[in-house]
């Protein structure tokens, strides 16, 4: 197990110094920055998510995007990360330049991308693909973003995608079942 989690770190750490080297330019810099402060804290999904509760007609997809943010989040933030405890790259490889500020929670899995992904694809599975698409970009954008900066190593991106898209079926099908219960009632029954 040593030697496969040992091929892991080093495969991902080249992948961190090959992104640096070849991809990293400076007229890039601001454009990734940018985009990498858009999953700050989920804000952005929380209130995109807050804005479709408001119309009748999107209501679903607002409500499987927070639980899908809600259960992505405590998978990663409170349970995965603190479980690995994995240290960012940039404590760990004096090579790496970090273009963002230092970070104060471990590595893996990456927050930014499973809450990304987690309410993409919660939005995506009611929107459709002609508004769950360009989600679903972001979503990618934001998580490459992340390696970019030199906050992540790609097998946290990974995870935090995995996690995301299982969270987002999750919201998803929690606010299909709360929906079908819902409706099903009388109004009558409601009142109860």
């Amino acid at each position: 197990m040593t030697e496969i989690l040992d091929m892991i770190q080093k495969f991902d750490e080249s992948v961190l110094l090959l992104i640096q080297e070849l991809i990293r330019q400076p007229w890039m810099d601001g454009f990734w920055k940018a985009v990498t402060h858009l999953g700050d804290g989920a804000w952005l999904w929380i209130l995109l998510s807050l804005l479709l509760l408001i119309p009748r007609k999107t209501r679903k997809a607002g409500a499987a995007a927070l639980i899908a943010l809600a259960v992505g989040g405590l998978i990663t933030n409170v349970a995965l990360k603190n479980l690995v405890a994995r240290i960012r790259p940039y404590d760990r490889m004096a090579e790496l330049i970090l273009l963002i500020e230092t970070q104060h929670d471990f590595s893996f899995p990456s927050g930014h991308t499973c809450a990304s992904f987690a309410a993409a694809c919660g939005m995506y599975h009611v929107l459709g693909k002609k508004q769950g698409i360009p989600l679903l970009i972001l979503a990618v954008l934001i998580s490459l973003s992340r390696l970019y900066v030199g906050v992540h190593y790609p097998s946290d991106v990974a995870v935090g995608a995995a996690v995301g898209i299982l969270a987002g079926w999750a919201g998803w099908k929690a606010a299909e079942l709360f929906q079908r219960k819902h409706c099903r009632k009388t109004p009558q029954d409601r009142l109860m």
